[in-house]
């Protein structure tokens, strides 16, 4: 392996000693999908799929809200129970991952949560839907997103290789962003027109897409090599890697603390909306797209940047957790939908450092351990996170729990740097990362 310098790229920007024109800057914006034909396939897929699941996600909040009579801890179970299997299997799905061709993985994931959108669609629109049936299929899909999501994290760098990977990851994140704005903007209005199920019907044809562009892609244009052979001891060693390499094990604790105290808004835009600024449905999706205009303009951000750095990481989470606070404090509606925008930059701007991070400094055969533990620490810790803010929204109030999990992620951010800082002196705390 070999350091790369955050300053630094092997590819030439300009004429030695010239600044790039704005327009070959922005050639390197989207330099991923210029370079990649698979990839300019992926990101069709990616939108596509992407819009359907924002739009479920908001549409299954607001059919727990009906179900429920408004119950805030039943919106934060729903949560929990989608991410609780996260939490149990992902390891599990990390060695599928590097186990199996990831594309053979992604198009098996993506036909059951295909599946299960269209039995959640068919149950709501004959009025046989009752909140149990949320549960289950929500429990359901965390379990098929236990197996799909290291494979979809770590397919990324072979689709686009390494020099690219960075670039993909932030529009990436960008590409999510977009279809959070559309996802719940299209989502309130039909919402409001013809109910939650056809939303989730709609969610279930957006899965055929992201299979067709998946089957379209050419295997002989992918960076990979032949995946791992089953071998014993193989989890294992992939938390021995980060164990042994602090500076990626400070990486896991951030995400961890970070998430479960503070990315709650699943749970929280949708109480704030409800309970404390009595809006409709379709003022809950403005809310959702505001955190996504945010996120967009970071992700961008994020996509420019040849080489992502500790540091930068750190400066994000910190800046999230107070933004957080911010928000819960906000007096009007329009005002709190207002503040997502800042909080949606700076948590995108944290998410894409970490997960570039994280697949730059994993080797090639473990690509799909260690990004399934990067996995377990974004998306794991919610099934406590998720439940516990919700009862602090119904004990205390909907504010509360933005105030308080704010305040406890940003406690968590500084502990976790007084306490592990003089131990990461790895190539991501001089502000490098590590490529095969």
């Amino acid at each position: 392996m070999s350091d790369i310098s955050s300053g630094a790229d092997s590819t030439e920007e300009g004429p030695p000693g010239r600044r790039p024109g704005a327009a070959q800057q922005n050639l390197n914006l989207f330099r991923a999908l210029r370079n990649h034909r698979n990839y300019r396939l992926f990101m069709t897929g990616h939108s596509v799929s992407g819009t359907g699941t924002w739009m479920q996600l908001t549409a299954q909040d607001w059919l727990v809200l009906e179900l429920t009579h408004g119950s805030g801890a039943a919106v934060g179970v729903t949560a929990g129970l989608q991410a609780l299997p996260v939490a149990l299997f992902s390891l599990y799905g990390s060695v599928l991952a590097d186990r199996y061709r990831k594309r053979s993985v992604l198009l098996a994931t993506q036909a059951v949560m295909g599946t299960l959108a269209l039995v959640l669609g068919l149950l709501t629109v004959t009025g046989s839907i009752e909140v149990w049936n949320v549960y289950a299929l929500a429990f359901g899909l965390g379990l098929v997103i236990a197996l799909n999501k290291p494979a979809w994290m770590s397919f990324t760098y072979e689709v686009v290789g390494p020099d690219d990977v960075s670039n993909a990851v932030g529009l990436n994140s960008a590409t999510i962003n977009t279809t959070k704005i559309l996802g719940p903007a299209v989502a309130g209005v039909l919402i409001a027109a013809v109910g939650t199920g056809p939303v989730f019907l709609i969610n279930a044809a957006s899965f055929g897409v992201m299979e067709l562009v998946l089957y379209l892609m050419r295997e002989d244009e992918m960076y990979f090599k032949a995946p791992a052979a089953r071998a014993k001891g193989q989890l294992r060693e992939g938390l021995r890697y980060v164990r042994e390499h602090r500076d990626l094990l400070m990486v896991m604790a951030v995400m961890l603390l970070v998430s479960a105290f503070g990315m709650n808004f699943t749970v929280t835009d949708a109480l704030m909306s409800r309970e404390v600024f009595h809006t409709e449905a379709s003022s809950f999706g403005v809310v959702t797209a505001m955190m996504a205009v945010g996120g967009l303009a970071g992700a961008l951000l994020s996509a420019r940047r040849r080489t992502p750095s500790l540091q930068g990481m750190l400066v994000g989470a910190a800046a999230f957790s107070v933004l957080v606070i911010v928000t819960g404090l906000m007096p009007s509606y329009w005002a709190f939908a207002a503040m997502h925008l800042p909080t949606g930059m700076a948590m995108t701007a944290f998410n894409t450092t970490a997960s570039s991070l994280t697949q730059l400094s994993a080797p090639e055969e473990m690509r799909g351990r260690v990004t399934g533990l990067y996995v377990l620490a974004s998306i794991g810790s919610n099934p406590i996170g998720y439940p516990l803010i919700g009862w602090l929204a119904e004990t205390f109030g909907p504010r509360s729990s933005l105030i308080i999990g704010g305040f406890a992620s940003l406690v968590s951010v500084v502990a976790t740097v007084a306490f592990m800082a003089p131990m990461a002196a790895g190539p991501l705390a001089r502000g490098t990362a590590l490529r095969p």
